[in-house]
């Protein structure tokens, strides 16, 4: 169980972001696209840097501080409209209901089950009162859902979350919701590893469970990774689970934080989705990470490792949220003894439920509240209480001029609420020329004010040298890292966040920088805003990052979701 190895953009990007399972734009990991063939040391990726700068345009632009808003962001004003996420079902009843879904029941293919039942039970013509009564299905990530119920932006008549976990969490906001069952269909939440591992798990520790799993991470037996907790079912399962494992008595109590550090000192990164995960792990990264039995049994591709259940549940309860007529209710209930019936459940099977019923759930004495404490003291101490180094680098090639550019500002500006204090952030900005329009320093008030003011300046024109732009990113995080860690003690870890509505067309090429990228083991993560993603997701798979699609309706929520994740 040795450990594993561990465009005209800008900012539009900046919207882009990822976490997660589940959030507003596309994301995509490239199937080790960018990786080099040809491996080069960190020292002679440094060496290669000093020799291409020489042939780059780089200039300091003065910073200026600007106001910053101290108040937390609108939540409704960050989420994007409703129709972000159509409607997969269309009830057209006298009477109807909106049932929010969680996507691996109502996604489609083969995480459309609950589609092809509320089809049906459609067909069926249910009257109350003598009134076709009809339901809606809108799939969207539980963790997204909660936002549109919580801030009040879109509220359904019903919600079908993963597990009774968010159900609590949306109680714990004062929102009415009340159960109508507990299951529409059995599914468990898991970590995958494979059999060789599981074995030597047994050997060590008696069995392969969540427990050994936790123990194995926090000795540096195996490398895991899992889903960002305020956007992911399984990573919410996947944190409270480990919380539990480090203090029964109390999940927020100074062992179970200090514990949790020791922990995520081997956890590589928090991923955005499965298949983020699935692609470290095939290329060497991850030993385990998270999956549910459902998405494990229509991975055929999947069956070298072994499934091991924990946590609480994923058997899709099903809720009525806010004043909802008396028929409304009725049309809840009887859809919920719909789906329970023969028929549907035999259906489910086929889609990968109702396997795993002897799976005893954890049970555990948590509220909405402490659920709510354990996300953020996830963000808080995710990167073991040690620091994370970005440089941003944001396009403003001529395409982005007019709404783009304003957009990529708005969004950066109120995204950056969501990164810690205690990190480091830097920007750059890029066109025919790089622009550092501000050095990288802890991000306390006085660097928001200049970050501020810096995304404030940023004005388009000129053509797109992106990958000279991540050049020079890249020489200034080395430097400043190797600084601050000098001055601290501490272990930063650096990040690159390259955002681009377009392509490269002049200046060093992907092919060019693949390498030093590859030697510098610096995650970069890009964000596109309605761009052609292929090279930018090759440029993200080179050290296993995310690759993100997004647009200007859900710019805000995407990047906060990202900082979640990973600021």
């Amino acid at each position: 169980m040795a450990n594993s190895k561990s465009k005209n953009t800008v900012f539009l990007v900046v919207l882009g972001l990822i976490l997660a399972g589940g959030i507003g734009g596309g994301i995509f990991i490239s199937r080790n696209l960018g990786k080099s063939k040809q491996e080069i040391s960190r020292e002679s990726a440094v060496n290669q840097i000093e020799k291409k700068l020489k042939k780059i345009s780089v200039q300091e632009v003065p910073a200026q501080k600007s106001t910053v808003e101290i108040a937390g962001t609108n939540l409704a004003e960050e989420l994007p409209d409703i129709s972000k996420y159509p409607l997969s079902v269309t009830g057209k009843g006298d009477i109807n209901i909106e049932i929010i879904s969680s996507t691996e029941k109502a996604s489609g293919g083969t995480d459309g089950w609950l589609n092809e039942v509320a089809e049906d039970f459609n067909a069926s013509h249910y009257m109350i009162n003598g009134q076709w009564a009809t339901v809606s299905v809108r799939s969207i990530a539980s963790g997204a859902a909660i936002d549109y119920i919580i801030s009040g932006k879109h509220v359904p008549e019903a919600f079908t979350p993963s597990n009774v976990l968010w159900g609590e969490m949306i109680a714990a906001e004062n929102v009415k919701i009340n159960m109508v069952t507990e299951r529409l269909a059995g599914n468990t939440a898991g970590v995958l590893i494979n059999k060789e591992t599981s074995q030597k798990l047994k050997e060590t520790y008696g069995k392969a469970d969540i427990s050994a799993i936790v123990q194995a991470t926090i000795k540096s037996e195996i490398t895991m990774g899992y889903t960002n907790p305020y956007a992911s079912s399984t990573g919410l399962n996947f944190l409270v689970s480990a919380l539990e494992e480090f203090d029964s008595e109390d999940i927020l109590s100074t062992k179970a934080t200090e514990t949790f550090r020791s922990f995520q000192k081997n956890v590589p990164f928090v991923a955005y989705t499965t298949l983020q995960m699935r692609e470290a792990a095939a290329n060497g990264v991850l030993d385990a990470f998270l999956m549910e039995y459902q998405g494990y049994y229509n991975a055929t591709e999947l069956r070298d490792y072994e499934f091991i259940p924990f946590g609480v549940r994923h058997d899709s309860p099903l809720y009525t949220i806010g004043d909802i007529s008396t028929d409304q209710l009725e049309l809840a209930e009887a859809f919920a003894d719909y789906v329970l019936g023969d028929s549907a459940q035999r259906s489910a099977k086929k889609y990968g439920f109702n396997y795993l019923d002897d799976y005893k759930a954890a049970s555990w004495d948590v509220n909405g509240k402490k659920l709510q404490s354990a996300q953020k003291l996830w963000k808080t101490e995710k990167d073991a209480g040690n620091p994370v180094m970005a440089v941003f680098v944001a396009d403003v090639s001529g395409s982005m001029g007019g709404a783009p550019i304003q957009n990529l500002q708005s969004s950066l500006i109120n995204a950056s609420k969501y990164i810690n204090d205690s990190n480091y952030v830097g920007l750059i900005s890029y066109s025919t020329n790089v622009d550092v329009n501000l050095p990288i320093a802890q991000f306390d008030l006085n660097q928001r004010s200049y970050f501020t003011g810096a995304v404030e300046a940023l004005s388009p024109g000129g053509n797109t040298a992106t990958y000279d732009a991540v050049l020079v990113a890249l020489d200034m995080l080395t430097k400043a890292q190797e600084k601050a860690e000098a001055e601290t003690g501490q272990n930063i870890k650096p990040l690159l966040f390259v955002l681009s509505d377009g392509e490269q067309n002049m200046g060093l090429s992907l092919k060019q920088i693949t390498p030093i990228v590859g030697g510098l083991e610096i995650p970069v993560y890009t964000i596109g805003y309605n761009a052609n993603l292929r090279e930018l997701g090759e440029l993200s798979a080179i050290n296993e990052a995310a690759s993100i699609n997004a647009d200007n309706d859900d710019v805000i929520y995407n990047l906060k979701s990202l900082f979640n994740a990973q600021m």
